[in-house]
């Protein structure tokens, strides 16, 4: 299982959310390269990023931090947040990044996500965040009113190989990812699956990759010290 360490960017700063409310943002690190090294140290080859302010507002203000970690972490980017257009993916992928991943674009633009998954291929993902089995859109702070398995399904019919989904009840909270969703979703699709949201020890990342699931994403129970990575890696395998 690929092991996704996490650096939100809001403001120029790394900073963690609190179930995807943004009044709860707080800084987690000083400098968000030195972090990315450090990933790389503990023996990840990818990291994922969020540039919070392009998923709020569309406008992606952090580019500069995510060439440098693209450049000199040697890490793979995968970046999610504000990517809406095609002009949008060129413009990321100018940066270095390895991988982008749509939000709120495939809820209203999903003819973009078909040209994006038919022109970039693995180097594309959705992103699927759900509050309460519901997709949510634009930071989460909007509700698109579609099941995320209906919805899941619908983006692998369009092209769509790659799915980072997000239980928003469990972001930030160490209370363990959404396994019943998580289980769920992947008997609803073949894509290859991402989990995102809730991870809290080293337990659980050996049971998401027990799972079979394609990857995890590690967010604040990296910064609270309750993930062991070098441990995560050394269990999870291969991370090319």
């Amino acid at each position: 299982m690929i092991l996704f360490p996490a650096i939100d960017l809001k403001d120029g700063k790394a900073v963690r959310l609190y179930r995807g409310d943004f009044s709860t943002a707080h800084q987690v690190a000083e400098d968000p390269l030195a972090t990315a090294r450090a990933f790389y140290e503990a023996g990840a080859r990818h990291i994922h990023m969020v540039d919070l302010d392009g998923a709020r507002s569309g406008a992606r203000r952090n580019g500069s931090i995510v060439r440098a970690v693209a450049e000199q972490s040697g890490l793979k980017v995968e970046l999610g947040g504000g990517i809406r257009t095609m002009a949008d993916l060129e413009e990321v992928f100018a940066l270095g990044v390895w991988r982008c991943v749509i939000g709120s674009a495939a809820v209203s633009r999903p003819e973009f996500v078909k040209e994006a998954a038919a022109r970039y291929g693995d180097r594309v993902a959705v992103g699927i965040d759900a509050m309460d089995g519901i997709v949510k859109t634009a930071g989460w702070e909007q509700s698109s009113g579609r099941n995320y398995l209906d919805f899941a399904k619908y983006m692998e019919s369009i092209g769509v190989k790659t799915i980072i989904f997000t239980d928003i009840a469990t972001d930030g909270m160490l209370s363990g990812p959404s396994f019943d969703r998580l289980a769920a979703l992947q008997e609803a699709v073949s894509c290859r699956i991402t989990a995102s949201g809730g991870v809290s020890s080293n337990g659980d990342l050996s049971r998401l990759s027990a799972m079979g699931l394609y990857g995890a994403i590690i967010g604040k129970a990296y910064y609270a010290g309750t993930v062991d990575l070098p441990l995560a890696v050394k269990e999870a395998g291969a991370q090319c």
